[in-house]
């Protein structure tokens, strides 16, 4: 058995199939497994560049996973809702904002528009809209007038408040479960032939056989025609209308005054803007800023590069915490999945009227062959541990 693709979704699969005592291959276009869960360890602390809270803990297998492999879970919840101190967003705004966005999302439960497009309810001229498309940014990776109203509230009602962090990396633990696995790194499969009894993958190392294959890699790749697969259309198509969108992150180092900003508080750096961070003062009591961007603010931050976006979110902090903090702040790592050339995003969205298309695509043409990836999952796309556990139930459904 041949699984494609080493993100959590693969390695899910993978290691469901070893422990049933299948020989198994992850193959992974990539020099490194994890995917789109990426850790990387600067200045003595890892930082998650991709995937970095274990959403939903009450139903999340990674919390499991890691007490396996004797990863600590800090349990301090986020507080994306809270702005500290106030600061460039005062209490009373805070609540208009807040009213704001329950009725956006009470229209799209009682009274959803025509068309299946969240950004139709929005309210014209709201003060507040900018602000309801910078956290859809946040949240899908996109803003609401390209999101499906069906697929946004499936993920809402599925979803928790329950959110915990991995102080050694989310990434680091994704990989850890790769464990004994047997991999072959660099590989891209670039057609999957199914003529034959066996299947045959090619790769531009060689051709690779199998007798069934899971493909994990993301809708974006599939939708581009990375992977030949006759037969597959419709599929193909499916992928197509769940695009990734793109959330990106940025870690910025306080050289000077980190006890001045309190650990784990939050700041939105402009509520009335589109393009602005949301940062996380002092992550686990580290001397960092976390930055995320989202949506169009993504897409217009990685335009500029890293260090444009640094520019960007010191000028951001400056305004809110003061001048002083210009030559107090300097980048210190960061993502650009938009660039990822076997990822090309961040996480999954339904276009508008296509929230079917995640039961599509997770629907097998070839008995042989079946997909996995968060955008197979219907309630639990874009996390790792929705990816995860499509993994192991296309892994499942191979063993019978």
């Amino acid at each position: 058995m041949i699984v494609v693709g080493g993100g959590a979704a693969g390695i899910g699969a993978a290691r469901t199939l070893a422990d049933a005592g299948k020989e198994v291959l992850l193959v992974e276009a990539d020099t490194r497994l994890g995917g789109r869960a990426r850790t990387e360890h600067v200045d003595g602390m890892a930082l998650d560049l991709g995937a970095g809270w274990l959403h939903s803990a009450e139903h999340n297998p990674w919390v499991e996973i890691a007490a396996l492999h004797g990863f600590e879970l800090d349990q301090t919840l986020p507080r994306w809702r809270e702005q500290w101190r106030a600061l460039g967003f005062s209490q009373a705004e805070q609540r208009d904002a807040a009213r704001a966005y329950t009725a956006f999302e009470t229209r799209l439960r009682k009274d959803p528009p025509p068309g299946d497009r969240a950004g139709a309810a929005l309210v014209p001229d709201s003060p507040w809209s900018a602000w309801i498309d910078a956290i859809s940014g946040f949240v899908n990776g996109v803003d609401t007038a390209k999101l499906s109203i069906a697929d946004y509230l499936a993920y809402e009602d599925a979803a928790t408040e329950t959110d915990w962090r991995v102080p050694a990396g989310y990434g680091a633990l994704v990989t850890a479960q790769a464990g004994f696995l047997r991999t072959a790194l660099a590989t891209p499969i670039t057609a999957i032939d199914r003529s034959s009894i066996r299947l045959k993958l090619q790769t531009p190392r060689g051709t690779l056989e199998a007798a069934q294959v899971i493909v994990t890699v993301s809708t974006d790749i599939l939708a581009r025609g990375d992977i030949m697969l006759a037969g597959h259309d419709d599929l193909l198509h499916a992928a197509a209308a769940l695009p990734l969108g793109l959330a990106d992150k940025l870690f910025l180092a306080i050289d000077q005054g980190a006890d001045e900003l309190e650990a784990n508080a939050h700041l939105l750096g402009d509520p009335r803007s589109v393009i602005t961070g949301t940062y996380t003062l002092r992550p686990f009591g580290r001397p960092i800023v976390e930055a995320m961007f989202g949506g169009e603010g993504a897409r217009e931050l990685a335009a500029r590069g890293l260090q444009g976006a640094a520019d960007f979110a010191i000028e951001e902090l400056c305004a809110l915490l003061g001048g002083q903090w210009r030559k107090r702040l300097r980048l210190l790592a960061g993502s650009a999945w938009s660039r990822e050339t076997h990822i090309r995003g961040s996480y999954s969205h339904a276009l508008p009227g296509r929230a079917s298309a995640r039961q599509v695509l997770s629907t097998p043409i070839d008995p042989r062959i079946r997909f996995a990836g968060e955008a197979c999952s219907a309630t639990e796309f874009s996390t790792a541990h929705g990816a995860y556990k499509t993994g192991v139930a296309a892994a499942r459904a191979l063993l019978g």
